[in-house]
């Protein structure tokens, strides 16, 4: 076996050694090129050749196969606590007034300092959805119209 061949097959070693202590999916498509690479130093291709070939083929399948696989690897990811709440309803317990700075929404048994998504006052009561987390405070538009008035009615 030949000096580049070996080479090829210490490299090819050393990234899925890497891949499996990491488990990132970050030196994964390197050995797929320099499995290549060995292949074609097997064949006997010029050393430019082999190196154009890992170049290359690391650059395709990482370019066109990282997507893919870390969608499939990503499916079992769990929500960090702030992501979970994105969509979530909470009740309104201090008006929610932007320009003052104000609001306040009760949201899985916690309150959560809240401000308006398209400034619009909120009064108490309101029914609203989670947008977005912004630091601590929550990102709110009314979720139900309906239920809004049904408490303004009540009050």
């Amino acid at each position: 076996m030949e000096a580049e061949s070996i080479a090829w097959l210490i490299l090819l070693c050393l990234f899925l050694l890497i891949e499996i202590a990491t488990l990132g999916l970050t030196t994964i498509w390197f050995a797929g090129g320099a499995l290549v690479a060995f292949i074609a130093a097997v064949c006997g291709l010029n050393v430019v050749v082999q190196i154009i070939i890992f170049f290359v083929l690391s650059i395709i399948l990482l370019v066109f196969t990282r997507p893919l696989a870390v969608n499939y690897f990503n499916k079992s990811r769990v929500a960090t606590n702030t992501e979970s709440l994105i969509g979530a309803e909470a009740k309104v317990v201090e008006t929610i007034n932007n320009i003052d700075n104000a609001g306040v929404v009760n949201l899985n048994g916690l309150d959560w300092t809240a401000r308006s998504a398209d400034n619009q006052i909120i009064p108490v009561g309101s029914i609203v959805r989670i947008v977005k987390i912004t630091g601590v405070k929550a990102i709110v538009e009314i979720e139900h119209k309906e239920k809004q008035e049904n408490n303004e009615n009540q009050n």
